[in-house]
């Protein structure tokens, strides 16, 4: 079981802008709040623990793959672009 968040654009420059701030110190929660199309936005974009097979293929690879507190590059689902951080594993 892992926990992410994440924060889910249309378009791919969006989620490069945005993986850029967040390299250069932008807070993960407030850029979510602010730009994500996704619920968990009101969250901060936290998707609580969840298992292998309750995520999309692309983003449970690129979850999966994450070592605690690291962000993934843009990843392309049916749903948009995702940045995904990994904020715990159990």
């Amino acid at each position: 079981m892992i926990r992410a968040s994440h924060i889910l654009v249309k378009d791919e420059t969006t989620a490069k802008k945005l993986l850029y701030d967040l390299q250069s110190g932008a807070d993960f929660g407030k850029l979510a709040k602010k730009h994500s199309i996704c619920p968990s936005a009101e969250t901060g974009g936290d998707l609580g623990f969840f298992g292998r097979g309750q995520m999309v293929k692309e983003f449970e690879d690129a979850a999966f793959s994450l070592s605690v507190g690291g962000i993934s590059k843009p990843i392309k689902t049916e749903f948009g672009y995702h940045l995904i951080m990994l904020t715990a594993k159990r």
